[in-house]
C-alpha cells in the first residue's frame, strides 16, 4: 500500500470516529471503559494513554485503577528518540509539557520505566482489523515500542477504540506486532497468538 492509500484509510477511520454521535460516543465510553476493568488487578502496572482528538477516554477506567490499586502510566516520548519510556499517571492530571509538533502530546514527570517493566499497555488506534493489527497516528512510536519487546517478556496488548474503528484487513509491514486483545462497545475480542 503506497503512503498515499494509507493516508486515505487514515483519514477515514478518524472520520467515521469523529462522527459519533455525542449521546452514543458516551455510551460506548462507558460500556468499553467498564469492559476494560477486568484487567486491573491490585500492584501490576499498567499503561493507559492521554487521549487526543477523539480518541477514546478513559476517565472511568482510570478512577477504577486507583481505588484498586493498579498502578498506572503514561507515555514519555524522549525528545529525538521512537522508543516510548513510561511515566507514572500523575494524581494531579497536569502535565510536565507538551511536547512540541502537529499532536501536542502531554508528557509527564516521573521515574521512567520500559515497556517490558509493564503487566499491561492500552493501546490508543486509528483502526484494527480482524487479524490485531493495529493503525496508529503514524508517528511510529508504538511499533518501535512493541518492536523492542519480540525477545523479552511482552506485556498483555489490549487495544481499545470503537466498534467504527474495525476495519476487515490494514496494510502491515515486518516490524509490526498484533494486539493480544481488542475491546469497544460491543464487546472483547481475543486474537490468538502467532
Amino acid at each position: 500500500m503506497q503512503p498515499s492509500e494509507k493516508h486515505e484509510v487514515r483519514r477515514r477511520l478518524r472520520r467515521a470516529r469523529q462522527a459519533i454521535p455525542p449521546i452514543k460516543r458516551q455510551r460506548a465510553e462507558q460500556r468499553i471503559n467498564r469492559l476494560l476493568k477486568g484487567y486491573l488487578k491490585r500492584g501490576k502496572r499498567l499503561a493507559v494513554y492521554w487521549p487526543i482528538g477523539s480518541e477514546l477516554r478513559l476517565n472511568g477506567l482510570v478512577a477504577a485503577a486507583r481505588a484498586r490499586g493498579t498502578q498506572l502510566y503514561l507515555p514519555y516520548i524522549q525528545p529525538g528518540k521512537q522508543r516510548l519510556w513510561f511515566t507514572p499517571y500523575p494524581a494531579s492530571g497536569r502535565p510536565e509539557r507538551l511536547r512540541k509538533g502537529k499532536l501536542r502530546i502531554p508528557q509527564f514527570a516521573g521515574q521512567k520505566i520500559r515497556i517490558h517493566n509493564l503487566h499491561g499497555i492500552i493501546i490508543p488506534l486509528i483502526g484494527i482489523d480482524s487479524r490485531g493489527y493495529r493503525m496508529g497516528q503514524g508517528g511510529g512510536f508504538y511499533d518501535v515500542t512493541l518492536a523492542a519487546t519480540r525477545h523479552r517478556l511482552c506485556p498483555l496488548k489490549i487495544g481499545a477504540g470503537f466498534a467504527c474503528q474495525q476495519t476487515d484487513s490494514l496494510p502491515t509491514e515486518s516490524h509490526d506486532m498484533r494486539l493480544d486483545i481488542w475491546v469497544c462497545e460491543t464487546g472483547i475480542r481475543h486474537f490468538g497468538k502467532h
